[in-house]
């Protein structure tokens, strides 16, 4: 995973380390632009990983981008 994705995943285990989903909505949000349903699909994502780590949770981040990207082609 690049640098960025990486950094994000940490930031964002942070908040859900810390059981603060509401945080977790508004970092994907306001930092990243995904909507509602999709931070959903996310955190929902994290929260099913046998190994939560930063690399898991940026191959999600990135997965979740590289959909978005796709539907608006």
């Amino acid at each position: 995973m690049s640098a960025i994705w990486n950094s994000h995943a940490t930031k964002l285990a942070e908040y859900l380390d810390c059981n603060n989903e509401l945080q977790a909505h508004l970092y994907l949000e306001q930092l990243m632009l995904f909507p509602v349903d999709i931070q959903d699909k996310i955190i929902e994502d994290i929260s099913h990983l046998t190994q939560c780590n930063q690399e898991a949770i940026a191959a999600i981040i990135n997965n979740y981008t590289m959909t978005e990207t796709k539907l608006w082609h």
